[in-house]
């Protein structure tokens, strides 16, 4: 091999070393035994979700073994439960801020599960912590009131070091908390967009990065767009105005969303529901767990004219994929790995297309105010002159958050927050100054940032660390605006959010939203002590 250097040959036996480590990890821990309804608990909307194997037919051909979220309604009204049709997606649940909702989950899987409600703020206990999860044939009973804002929130499992499978396989769905404002989209015009990247095998069956520890350290990137949980990736619209919801439930892929015709992208809400005023953008960066509603107007198409959601090229600061376009990592890839690797972060592609029909819809203006949003004070933060700082970065292979990995009880003292209190929390990608130097710098990747039980706000992106070429190909694809439970912490980027601990005390996680990541340790807990 020509120009082997010794640092490259140190490189290598690390990765050894690391592969060992990955290989020697056991089963996760769950709680057994199930959960009973409570009888005082007066739900408003009830239902029964099981996750259970089934096979679909997503392709041509063989029918795919997914996994599947099967729901049934059992209190409510029709509209509160729905399914997308040929879909391996879960229900999309529909339902009021202040009413109270129970699921009943069965767990008819071959591995424990739990399901997590992301972006919701609820109790530890029905929040889908690991620690919660559920063995085989065993139930847990969610009954929580919707105290959050309306807007676009999801549902997903959540067991420890095998979250990124469980996903992939199909286990996710919508959870919409339906809005107080007139004059926006509904009923068809109404739309989510769930964008997810897949692999299949020749037999039509969905290849995961299980057995390429490698591919696991990136994080999985298949090679072929699902919108909604379905292959077919054009719809016909109507000459009116809609509304889409677009959630990335991609386990590590991130899009850079635009319109094809160069067209500005509309956005009229983030993670935690809609923002003030909308705001025009040239693209939009969405990463894994990242919601976004923009707004699309047809009216002027004629018959047949079409525009595809595309994601463009940008430079994602990934070493590991630089090094992946034929490098020594592409070489490892293809040899030790056995090749089979998946696009890199940051390539182009053509995600969805809308095609006019003749059918007139109606055409809407964008309300000049659309949400109040009250800003958090960072200045009333307890921690205001002294943020805590939580470095994301690889340490001897593992994902680490401060140089840990996760503990399902542990909890540092940098971790434990007071109930009724404001904090600022800066969340940094790289390690503190005290890591292995070009080790660190030769695995960078990009970390999607999220906090469970709580919704927060951005007050900083400081990216005076980040690669300009990096930092220039992104830079205006951001939204610090609105409430947020998810953010994209670029290589080099430090990221500072404002929050308050309010209302149930507790252990919550927060972690990397790369699944892969997060199973693999880069999860910690924090607990709001009382």
């Amino acid at each position: 091999m020509k120009n082997f250097t010794s640092k490259k040959l140190i490189f290598l036996l690390l990765i050894a070393t690391g592969l060992s480590a990955c290989n020697a990890q056991g089963k996760s821990n769950s709680k057994t035994g199930s959960v009973k309804a409570t009888s005082n608990f007066n739900p408003d909307v009830e239902i029964k979700m099981t996750a259970q194997p089934v096979s679909m037919q997503l392709l041509d051909g063989k029918k795919t073994n997914v996994f599947h979220y099967e729901a049934k309604l059992i209190k409510g009204k029709a509209r509160n439960l729905s399914e997308i049709p040929g879909s391996y997606l879960g229900p999309v649940i529909k339902i009021k801020r202040g009413q109270k909702i129970r699921v009943i989950f069965k767990n008819n899987l071959p591995r424990e599960s739990i399901i997590h409600w992301h972006g919701l703020h609820i109790p530890p206990e029905m929040d889908g912590h690991p620690m919660h999860a559920i063995d085989n044939g065993e139930q847990y009973v969610y009954e929580f009131t919707v105290v959050d804002r309306p807007g676009t929130y999801w549902f997903h499992p959540h067991p420890d070091k095998i979250t990124g499978p469980q996903v992939y396989r199909g286990l996710a769905g919508l959870f919409i908390i339906e809005d107080e404002l007139k004059g926006l989209p509904s009923g068809e015009y109404d739309q989510p967009l769930v964008i997810q990247d897949r692999s299949f095998d020749s037999d039509n069956q969905l290849v995961y990065v299980e057995e390429s520890p490698m591919q696991r350290m990136q994080g999985f990137l298949g090679d072929q767009i699902f919108i909604n949980g379905k292959k077919n990736l054009t719809q016909n619209v109507n000459k009116g105005t809609y509304r889409f919801r677009i959630l990335n439930g991609s386990n590590a892929r991130i899009y850079k969303l635009a319109w094809s015709d160069g067209s500005e992208l509309k956005v009229i809400a983030t993670d935690g529901g809609l923002l003030e005023k909308s705001l025009n953008k040239p693209y939009l960066m969405l990463a894994p767990g990242e919601r976004v509603e923009i707004w699309k107007d047809f009216s002027d198409f004629k018959p047949n004219d079409n525009v595809t959601l595309e994601s463009l090229a940008f430079n994602s600061g990934t070493s590991m994929g630089r090094m992946g376009g034929g490098g020594m990592m592409g070489n490892m890839g293809g040899g030790m790995m056995g090749g089979n690797s998946p696009g890199r972060n940051g390539e182009a592609m053509e995600l969805y297309t809308f095609i006019a029909n003749e059918d007139k819809g109606k055409s809407l203006e964008i309300p000049q105010t659309l949400s109040q949003i009250k800003e958090i004070e960072p200045t009333k933060a307890v921690n205001y002159d002294s943020p805590k700082q939580f470095h994301f970065y690889n340490e001897r292979m593992n994902w680490v958050i401060n140089g840990e990995t996760f503990d399902m009880e542990e909890v540092a003292d940098w971790e434990k927050v007071k109930l009724s209190t404001t904090e600022v929390w800066q969340f940094i990608n790289g390690d503190d100054g005290s890591g292995m130097g070009m080790m660190q710098d030769m695995m960078q990747l990009p970390h999607p940032a999220h906090i469970h039980g709580l919704q927060f706000q951005i007050i900083e992106r400081d990216i005076s660390g980040m690669d300009a070429d990096v930092w220039n190909s992104v830079k205006d694809g951001f939204i610090d605006k609105g409430w947020q439970d998810t953010f994209l912490l670029m290589p080099g980027m430090k990221v500072k959010v404002v929050m308050s601990f309010r209302d149930f005390t507790g252990k919550y996680i927060y972690h990397c939203h790369n699944l892969e990541h997060e199973d693999m340790g880069m999860m910690r807990n924090y607990e709001v002590l009382p």
